[in-house]
């Protein structure tokens, strides 16, 4: 089926696969461009079906300044300005980057953070936008990413619902495609902070809105939980394998747990989908020859009164049904029947 926002058809997806798997790459590169580009044609040979990369450089996001430090978390006693110069993506890079795109057919996209980065990758026409969960309060930025018409998939870590809504009426003032992701902005993220309750709520208060999720745990289990709650999209930090080192390794998976990850959310979906009659179980009918019917419990006289005593049930289901069981009690037998032999609505009065 094609997936579409609103009445745009943003790529083909079959909805029998489960949640769409976005590949985030982010820093994982580790300053080198072949890893770059591994990553993402390695992201796409194992099951995303769209990569994001981030654009901007340290300028786009902060001062060249020393008092500007993290205070805690992963990244404690970093300076914005080194960190960001670290991780970043160089601009020259996104050639490439897309050009492998272009050539498997695929949907790679980024997040701008800033206007000068939203001009740069107008070249490359991306299908869609991402906004990070700490630029969702820039809403000069947002209003710029939004004049393009292109969907926009909205991060909301660490942000209240009157940030989302004011974010959104942003948005809408030129269009109403959006993806919502519920996010938790720590990193990593543990399962017990997660909070699926807030998935929910988030799914219940902008119901015009698709929900996905922006997953920072270490591992599969909360990307597997979420595909059960009605989402759209799962999005994470990917690496190449177990053995990379990057600013964001820690709460990345690797391409190999990434192609598990898709598979698994395909069987969760194969379990999940809707198939005709299948509220009335009808697939597995054929097993009901292995519920009990009522068989003679003793050698029974022609004429006598079936009680609890003279009858009882075992499988298989060759007799009368079980569920026949207080309903023929006190009936007459028309013949004799002998012990341990199934009984039948012709066997009686």
């Amino acid at each position: 089926m094609n997936i579409k926002i609103n009445k745009d058809i943003i790529f083909d997806y079959n909805s029998k696969k489960g949640p769409l798997i976005i590949s985030e790459i982010s820093s994982n590169h580790g300053g080198s461009k072949k890893k770059f580009l591994k990553l993402i044609e390695g992201s796409f040979d194992n099951g995303a079906d769209l990569v994001k990369i981030q654009t901007y450089e340290p300028q786009d996001i902060t001062l060249k300044e020393n008092k500007f430090k993290i205070k805690k978390g992963l990244w404690k006693n970093k300076i914005l300005w080194n960190l960001y110069q670290k991780a970043c993506t160089p601009f020259e890079w996104h050639y490439d980057a897309f050009k492998i795109a272009k050539k498997k057919n695929k949907l790679l996209f980024s997040t701008p953070f800033s206007i000068r980065a939203l001009e740069f990758l107008k070249q490359f026409n991306p299908k869609i936008y991402k906004i990070s969960s700490f630029e969702i309060t820039d809403l000069n930025l947002i209003n710029e990413i939004s004049k393009t018409k292109k969907p926009i998939i909205l991060s909301t870590g660490a942000s209240s619902i009157k940030e989302i809504e004011n974010a959104i009426k942003v948005i809408k003032k030129h269009h109403n495609k959006i993806i919502i992701l519920h996010c938790i902005s720590n990193y990593p993220t543990t399962l017990n902070e997660t909070n699926f309750f807030r998935l929910k709520y988030l799914k219940k208060k902008f119901n015009n809105n698709l929900i996905g999720l922006s997953d920072h745990t270490t591992d599969n289990y909360a990307a597997l939980c979420a595909s059960t709650l009605g989402i759209v999209a799962i999005e994470k930090h990917v690496k190449l394998n177990e053995n990379s080192v990057s600013e964001d390794s820690k709460f990345s998976i690797s391409l190999k747990n990434l192609k598990k990850l898709k598979k698994q959310v395909q069987d969760i979906n194969i379990s999940l989908s809707e198939t005709k009659n299948k509220i009335e179980f009808s697939l597995d009918k054929k097993n009901r020859i292995y519920r009990r019917s009522i068989f003679a419990k003793i050698d029974i006289e022609k004429g006598k009164k079936l009680s609890e005593k003279n009858i009882q049930t075992l499988r298989p289901k060759v007799g009368l049904s079980a569920n026949k069981y207080f309903k023929i009690i006190g009936k007459k037998t028309k013949k004799r029947i002998k012990k341990n032999t199934p009984i039948f609505l012709g066997d009686l009065k």
